[in-house]
Order: C-alpha cells, then sequence, then structure tokens
C-alpha cells in the first residue's frame, strides 16, 4: 500500500487541532491556542512536522476563523503545499447540505459528514465556544441550532458581575447550593441539562424522527450521563470529519 500522508486540521476560535495522518493513523498532532496563531508562531509550532513536507498529499483544514485560516495558506505555500479550507473543495458529492451553505460552519459540515450513514438520523451535540446542536438525516445535513458555549456564558458572567468570583466549572451532584461558586456551577451544569434536553427533545418532536445522540467537545464526558437521552461520545468527531473528506477528494 503506497504511503499517503495527511496533514489535517481544525481552527476553531478557541483552540486548533493539527495532525499528521498516514494511511489514516495519526503520526503527529499538536494543539494551539488560536489567539496566537501568526506567521511566527506557525513557523515555530509546526516545525515538528518539517521532515513530513516533502510527503504531503494534501493540507486540508476546517476553519471557522478566515483570518488564521491565512496564515496556515501563506505557511504551505512557501513550501510548494496545496492548502484548502474544507468548503473549498466540492463536498456537496459526499453530503447533501440543505441549509444556506455560506451559513454553516466548516466544523459543523465536518461533524456531519463523519458521523453520517445510509441507515440512520443523529443529532450531533458539539461542546466549544459555542454549543452547536447539528441534525443529519441519513446523508443529508438539514440544519441544527447554536446556543452560547458554557465557558464562554460562565466567563462573561464573572466579567460583568463585580461580586462574582472566577471559578473552575464542575459537575454537581446538588442543584441547592450554600456558597456562591457551588451556586454559579449548579446554575450551569444544571442549566446546560436542561438547555440540552429541551433542544433535542424539540427536533425530535418537530422532525417527528427518531435519532442517535452523539456529544463531542471538551465537555462532552461532564453531560454524557446527566441526559434523558442515551448518549455516545465520539472524540476528534471534526477532525476526523476533514480526514474523511480528504479520503474522498484529493
Amino acid at each position: 500500500m503506497p504511503k499517503i500522508y495527511f496533514f489535517i486540521g481544525d481552527i476553531g476560535n478557541t483552540e486548533s487541532k493539527l495532525c499528521l495522518y498516514r494511511n489514516n493513523k495519526i503520526l503527529r498532532h499538536v494543539r494551539l491556542n488560536t489567539k496566537n496563531i501568526n506567521t511566527v508562531y506557525l513557523r515555530k509550532k509546526l516545525s515538528i512536522f518539517k521532515k513530513y513536507n516533502k510527503f504531503l498529499s494534501l493540507v486540508l483544514i476546517s476553519s471557522v476563523v478566515p483570518k488564521v485560516f491565512k496564515y496556515f495558506k501563506i505557511y504551505f505555500k512557501k513550501k510548494n503545499i496545496r492548502c484548502f479550507e474544507l468548503k473549498d473543495l466540492n463536498i456537496k458529492k459526499i453530503i447533501n447540505i440543505k441549509v444556506n451553505y455560506n451559513q454553516i460552519g466548516s466544523d459543523r459540515i465536518a461533524n456531519a459528514i463523519s458521523i453520517m450513514d445510509n441507515q440512520n438520523n443523529y443529532i450531533v451535540v458539539d461542546f466549544g465556544t459555542a454549543t452547536n446542536f447539528d441534525v443529519i438525516v441519513k446523508n443529508s445535513y438539514i440544519g441544527g441550532v447554536i446556543a452560547p458555549g458554557l465557558q464562554l456564558s460562565l466567563d462573561n458572567l464573572t466579567k460583568k458581575a463585580s461580586l462574582i468570583p472566577s471559578i473552575q466549572f464542575n459537575k454537581l451532584n446538588n442543584i441547592i447550593s450554600k456558597n456562591t461558586k457551588s451556586a454559579i456551577n449548579a446554575g450551569f451544569y444544571f442549566g446546560y441539562i436542561g438547555l440540552i434536553d429541551n433542544i433535542i427533545n424539540s427536533i425530535i418532536k418537530q422532525s417527528g424522527l427518531k435519532f442517535k445522540v452523539v456529544l463531542t467537545g471538551g465537555l462532552a464526558p461532564t453531560f454524557k450521563n446527566s441526559l434523558k437521552f442515551k448518549a455516545h461520545i465520539k472524540k476528534n468527531l471534526t477532525i476526523n470529519g476533514v480526514l474523511k473528506t480528504a479520503t474522498q477528494i484529493r
């Protein structure tokens, strides 16, 4: 089997994940703070992949931060390596997108491509800077919901309310709290359980369909066993969707 190398990336608002694959297996990976990314930062952080550059068949990146993706484009162009953002490709032959193509994020498309099949319907809950709910019916992306991200909401609360301290979010067993930090944790933990359950229930009720529920993102394990709905965790869902796209369009 020939050695096929892909450099796959997911640029999020908070964090960016980059993986080097060979024949669908990760050789190396790195996580970057998105706000720190510029040309100098990339040269330093991507130096660990330097010896593989001559083998790369394709660089494909899912990005919701266009300015940051441009730094990657410049970096790889100087090395004469093709670099594409997911939506630069003709992905409509892989997945049927039934929403305004210009208004859907590449990460949400990648999630859908990663999880879709011809037998099942899925609701993907992605815990990121925003909490995204994506609805996939067979091989079609039919739409979704965007809610505020938990950590973003928590950070905004502590910035705006002078008497509320910064806290580390944690899962709680009791909703009635006896101090400010526990009360905030309880509000966010039990509040997001209600938000997630209600949105999933509303999607099921309005669509009249059955769905498998998939959770991804950093907070997925925190909520997995707290919801009314049976849920499965899929790590690296976005990255895997970008890789799946790269293997089908190259």
